[in-house]
């Protein structure tokens, strides 16, 4: 008996509340826990449904005849909190007429960015030192392959590139 009230203690309801708070604390730590990481593993599948986008680099005469010019982009796969590192640099060279390249910045060999030097006409890379030509291909050093390029288009005197790509060996998707 209870000597405050008279009545036997209620050790099943004190048992059965603390469990039911254990639960309900393990379920809430769970949710905290697991909605981020569901989010982190289904966020390739939501990039999959087509965030290729075509994204305006610049007028035309921005990029003359013969010159190759560094030219960035927003990318369509970003999201608020990336900052700086949502805008993606390129290489564009314009061939002729309406006929460019447009390259990704990073060398074949290991991402490192590539430098335009227009006295030798040359891309090189800082860290191994790779060269390309002009063209993007391989010049010399440790990259196995040219430049990487992105798809590109010519319309309302705009020049355009297919931003949401990575620029692989894989090619369009």
């Amino acid at each position: 008996m209870c000597p405050d009230h008279g009545m036997p203690p209620s050790k099943s309801s004190r048992r059965g509340f603390l469990f039911k708070l254990g639960l309900a604390l393990n379920v809430l730590g769970a949710a905290l826990v697991g909605i981020p990481v569901l989010g982190f593993l289904a966020a390739p599948i939501r990039r999959l449904g087509g965030h290729q986008s075509w994204i305006k680099l610049g007028p035309l005469a921005s990029f003359p005849e013969g010159e190759t010019r560094l030219a960035v982009f927003q990318n369509p796969v970003s999201v608020e909190w990336d900052g700086a590192t949502a805008k993606i640099a390129c290489w564009v060279r314009r061939i002729k007429g309406e006929q460019f390249q447009v390259f990704a910045v990073n060398c074949a060999h290991l991402g490192c960015p590539v430098r335009w030097f227009a006295q030798s006409r040359l891309f090189m890379c800082p860290c191994h030192g790779g060269a390309y030509y002009e063209d993007g291909s391989r010049a010399s050093g440790p990259p196995p392959r040219g430049l990487f390029e992105y798809e590109y288009r010519v319309g309302e005197e705009q020049l355009w590139v297919r931003g949401g790509q990575l620029p692989t060996l894989a090619g369009p998707v």
